[in-house]
């Protein structure tokens, strides 16, 4: 919105030519964002507990958990709004993947939405029946798919990036529809096996989506898109605003997030995050490098996937208890140990991601 204004204003005074660099108006979309939550969050803290939507927990869980009964949750709306308004505010609307990624996050947030309603207002433990979740998912996960590859204007858009190897890219033609719906519901869905923990999901997206943030500015710049020996894919530079949106509010979020948790986010939230980092992976060309940046997300969903398949064949548990955070739980280690040293490996697996850029 402000891209306009300033634009406008230029007629009046030079200076306003500022607003038209990406890396300012991602600095202050982060910014918007923070200040936002923090400004937000005590009253929507306020207003859940007063409604009394709060957190159930599992008696097989850990014991140390039980505490966390009728703690606030579906704050992940407060990082929706954040990053709503702080993109909507900085960013250019003209954009198309602006609109791309704001859709799908917030469409899958309302998945979420419907998911937390059930359980936690009707009280309904089971929440939303499982096969209508992953029909809805699906059905935004395909249609943001078949969006993106009709619409494709370059051949970079439909091109799959492989790590570490320069000017190497496969051309995935009609797969990159399937490959896409994959990323995105994957990527909801292993964010939202990671929330457990507080604090343990939100701040590897912060981490992810600022890495995110670079290569979808390098990827949107023809000079550093030659350079670095990457498909340049014209426009999607806009969404380094949309990811430092993102990275703003995670941060506000993590404020009352952090152990002891003030407020959980919920699968409003969850689901959000993971179908936001998910869409912008794609769009910016990069999703095996969301795999190796998104590592903790990766380990915690195989871990439930090994965990269930052991069990359904043997009888037996490879883990503890899953997800993975739980099993180290269960194995002694207190709760912010866990927390911190998750985001420790996703530090560096954020580092190994961006070293892609250079290494090939």
């Amino acid at each position: 919105m402000f891209v306009y204004l300033a634009d406008y204003l230029t007629q009046f005074h030079s200076g306003f030519n500022v607003f038209q660099y990406i890396t300012l108006r991602a600095i202050l979309g982060a910014l918007t964002a923070l200040v936002l939550s923090f400004m937000i969050g005590p009253a929507m803290i306020r207003k859940l507990s007063f409604h009394q939507i709060g957190q159930t927990v599992r008696q097989d869980g850990p014991i140390s958990h039980l505490p966390k009964a009728g703690t606030p949750t579906m704050g992940g709306a407060l990082i929706l709004v954040a990053i709503g308004v702080a993109t909507l505010l900085w960013a250019d609307l003209g954009n198309r993947y602006v609109w791309v990624a704001l859709v799908v996050t917030f469409l899958f947030g309302a998945i979420g939405f419907l998911d937390d309603y059930i359980k936690l207002i009707q009280r309904d433990p089971k929440g939303l029946i499982p096969r209508y979740k992953y029909l809805m998912q699906s059905v935004v996960g395909l249609g943001a798919a078949f969006y993106l590859f009709d619409a494709a204007s370059v051949p970079a858009e439909t091109q799959l990036i492989v790590p570490f190897f320069k000017n190497f890219v496969i051309e995935l033609g009609a797969f990159y529809i399937i490959l896409t719906y994959f990323v995105i519901v994957g990527s909801s869905n292993a964010v939202n096996l990671t929330d457990g923990l507080d604090g343990l999901a939100v701040m590897p997206c912060v981490l992810v989506s600022g890495a995110l943030g670079i290569f979808a500015y390098v990827a949107g710049n023809i000079n550093f898109a030659g350079y670095l020996g990457i498909p340049y894919v014209p426009g999607v530079g806009e969404l380094t605003v949309f990811c430092a949106a993102l990275a703003g509010a995670g941060l506000g979020f993590l404020w009352f997030n952090a152990y002891p948790a003030q407020v959980f986010m919920g699968d409003i939230g969850a689901l959000a995050l993971g179908a936001a980092l998910g869409i912008v992976a794609v769009l910016v060309r990069h999703e095996l490098a969301l795999v190796i940046m998104g590592g903790v997300f990766v380990m915690e969903t195989v871990s439930v996937i090994l965990q269930v398949g052991s069990f359904k064949l043997t009888g037996k548990r490879i883990f503890q208890m899953a997800p993975l955070h739980h099993h180290f739980e269960l194995k002694g280690w207190p709760e912010p140990r866990v927390i911190v040293r998750f985001w420790i490996i996703t530090v560096i697996l954020v580092l190994i991601g961006l070293a892609t850029l250079k290494i090939r």
